[in-house]
C-alpha cells in the first residue's frame, strides 16, 4: 500500500493564503471538511477489512491445523479398525479351539 502524504490532521489544519480575488474561504474550509469526512470514512473501512482478513487468515490457519491433525487420526481408525476385527477373529477362533466340541454340538441342537 502506498503511503499517504496527507493525513486527516494535515487537511483540516491546512492555510491558504489569500489574495485579492483568492478563493471563498468559507468554500475551501467545507470542500476540505469533506475530504477529511471521506478520509475517515476509507481509514475506518481500512480498519475493519485488516481486522476481517487477520480473522479469515487466523480461521484458515485453524482450519488447517485441524485438518492436519485430522488425517492421521483417520488413517489410525482405519487401522484400529482392522485391529479390531482381527482381534474378534483371533478371539472366535480360540473359542473354536478351547470350546470346539462343545460349539458344534450346540450348533447342530439348534442352540
Amino acid at each position: 500500500m502506498a503511503d499517504r502524504i496527507l493525513t486527516t490532521k494535515d487537511i483540516l489544519q491546512k492555510e491558504f493564503k489569500t489574495g485579492m480575488r483568492g478563493y471563498n474561504p468559507t468554500e475551501v474550509d467545507e470542500y476540505l471538511d469533506e475530504i477529511i469526512r471521506d478520509y475517515e470514512s476509507f481509514s475506518k473501512e481500512i480498519s475493519q477489512l485488516k481486522a476481517e482478513n487477520e480473522r479469515l487468515h487466523s480461521k484458515v490457519d485453524e482450519l488447517t491445523k485441524q485438518t492436519t491433525v485430522q488425517k492421521p487420526s483417520q488413517s489410525g481408525q482405519s487401522g484400529n479398525t482392522v485391529t479390531n476385527f482381527d482381534i474378534l477373529k483371533r478371539l472366535s477362533n480360540l473359542e473354536r479351539h478351547v470350546f470346539g466340541s462343545k460349539l458344534d454340538e450346540d450348533d447342530e441342537m439348534g442352540l
